[in-house]
């Protein structure tokens, strides 16, 4: 099994060879591909071939199982190495790919530059994957050293640098006399979702764009086109205020066979066309999307889960025969919490287990201190702190104002991550729920600038990071329409002035917001928000959740 295209470190533009490859006739690029690749061109008549897809995305650092068991990389290579013995002993082959975001979410993984996640991947014989937005959320430095780490190619054929494309933008693998092609697509809300400095000078181009370009060429080339994109699947094409994700894509560009996607962290499971079953329990049936051609998977996050997606590929059509999602090691839970297992648990790994020991326990030694307790969890679940105001979203923001003594504070809520737990608390916890590393910010406005940033707020998306949770303040709003404010239980004085606290991140305009960081009312206070966070909670510990209950945000009839 080969892999006819190399990975490109960060930094270095599209080798030359794949851009004039591209416009070579049809002969002369199969005879540059047979002969770097040691092949004979395609013949006409080629058995079929058996060909599996395995797939996972948003892994988010989740190198290590958690507390009950579930998922981690070791176990996920025990369920890999299975079907791929079994793929090999129906004479099959196998393609192993990742939909982004290894990067972000769990404090061992962040603090080492998420080293055991990408060296761990690498020994699970990841083929390539799609480049993530949160694989911005530190320099580009650190990029290429995780890309080293890797071993793989790091795809992304829609960023580029001085007009050029900073990323491979597609690799071609071999597999039993066949070309598969996969080309790498990054979502272009990329730049609002991630600190400025990062992607300084990059530009976020739109993938439908790229892809109407690529494709045409790559199926001159090879037998199935895939593309493993970074953009989110939202059912029937409905984003809302994110960029277009993986069903605009397919129903823009023809001639894409697979879309193995991530970013919106659910299992793409339909009920009917256009229907997504957003109740789908592990161990279910799974049927992937199906747009203008294209089947289009996502398996969830964390590793919860490896997709599976079996083809045949043949005198020039590509057939999905089954699909389904493996789950890795998870448990189901009854009403009263009982667990039991959603398939069969499965063992993990010694080699990689033993690999990511290490990088475990240097988290471990660094994590483990208790800063307070709850008397109950504080939700920062995704699905609810992107929809409704939240006790935990009220405390973070109570915490920024608290710190900078501003009238108001609000935070995002894609900055909220995780749950605090009720009882100990360690500082480990609440870098899972705010592991980015971002500074709080005040901003000093004039009550007319206020109320306009908070219009901003008060229409965005309900499941949008951009979602604002907030403290000081009260909205009324009707159908996204901001209708009365009041700052301090007082209405809002447009000729007043206002000082509102936010991370760093919404300030530079992040999750869309406008940016505020070059107002002249605009203070950069350097405090880190898990420390304020730690200062805020020690203070008022042993804590009650039923004190930070959020204002409502009324929404009027």
């Amino acid at each position: 099994m080969k892999r006819l295209s190399a990975a490109q470190p960060p930094g270095s533009p599209t080798p030359a060879v794949d851009r004039w490859r591209l416009r070579l006739p049809l002969l002369g690029a199969l005879l540059l591909l047979a002969g770097c690749a040691g092949l004979t061109p395609p013949q006409a008549e080629r058995p079929p071939l058996q060909l599996t897809i395995l797939h996972t995305n948003d892994h988010h650092g989740r190198f290590w199982p958690n507390a009950d068991g579930e998922y981690g990389l070791a176990a996920r290579k025990t369920v890999i190495e299975r079907v791929r013995a079994e793929v090999k002993a129906g004479g099959g082959h196998v393609l192993l790919l990742d939909g982004g975001d290894v990067n972000t979410g769990v404090p061992e993984s962040d603090l080492q530059d998420a080293e055991p996640d990408f060296k761990g991947m690498r020994l699970l014989g990841y083929d390539a994957m799609a480049l993530g937005n949160h694989e911005f959320d530190k320099p580009l430095d650190v990029l290429a050293r995780q890309q080293a780490w890797a071993g793989f190619p790091l795809l992304s054929a829609n960023i580029y640098k001085n007009g050029q494309r900073l990323f491979q933008p597609y690799a071609v693998f071999e597999r039993g006399g066949y070309r598969i092609a996969v080309m790498g697509m990054t979502t272009d809300d990329t730049k609002k979702l991630v600190l400025p400095a990062n992607v300084a000078g990059l530009e976020f181009r739109k993938p439908a764009d790229e892809a109407a370009r690529l494709v045409p060429a790559l199926r001159r080339q090879a037998d199935m086109v895939i593309a493993a994109t970074h953009m989110g699947h939202y059912t029937d094409g409905r984003s809302g205020v994110n960029a277009p994700g993986d069903v605009e894509l397919a129903r823009a560009v023809a001639g894409i066979d697979l879309i193995v996607g991530g970013h919106s962290q659910n299992p793409v499971c339909m009920l009917a066309a256009n229907v997504r079953n957003d109740a789908y329990r592990p161990g279910g049936p799974c049927a992937p999307d199906r747009q203008n051609g294209t089947w289009i998977v996502q398996a969830h996050e964390w590793g919860k889960y490896v997709g599976r997606a079996d083809f045949e590929i043949h005198a020039g059509q590509v057939k999905l025969l089954q699909y389904r999602l493996i789950p890795v090691n998870l448990w189901l839970r009854g009403p009263g919490n009982e667990k039991t297992p959603a398939a069969e648990r499965v063992a993990e790994d010694a080699a990689v287990r033993a690999l990511l020991q290490p990088f475990h326990e240097r988290g471990q030694e660094k994590l483990n201190v208790v800063v307070a307790r709850s008397d109950a969890v504080l939700d920062g679940d995704r699905q609810r702190v992107r929809r409704q105001p939240t006790a935990l979203g009220a405390l973070l923001a109570q915490a920024m104002m608290e710190r900078t003594g501003a009238d108001l504070a609000l935070m995002n809520a894609g900055g909220i991550r995780d749950s605090l737990p009720a009882g100990d608390i360690t500082y480990r916890d609440l870098l899972k729920v705010q592991p980015f590393g971002n500074t709080v910010c005040v901003v000093t406005l004039s009550g007319a600038e206020l109320l306009d940033y908070l219009r901003f707020a008060a229409r965005a998306t309900p499941g949008a990071g951009a979602y604002p949770h907030t403290a000081g303040v009260q909205l009324t709003v009707r159908e996204g329409v901001l209708l009365e404010v009041k700052v301090g239980g007082r209405p809002l004085d447009p000729a007043g002035r206002y000082r509102l606290a936010l991370n760093n991140f919404v300030a530079a305009g992040g999750d869309g917001y406008p940016p505020l960081d070059k107002h002249p009312g605009y203070v950069n206070s350097g405090f880190v928000d898990a420390e304020v966070l730690r200062t805020f909670l020690a203070a008022r510990s042993p804590l009650r959740v039923a004190d930070f209950t959020p204002v409502a945000n009324t929404t009027s009839p």
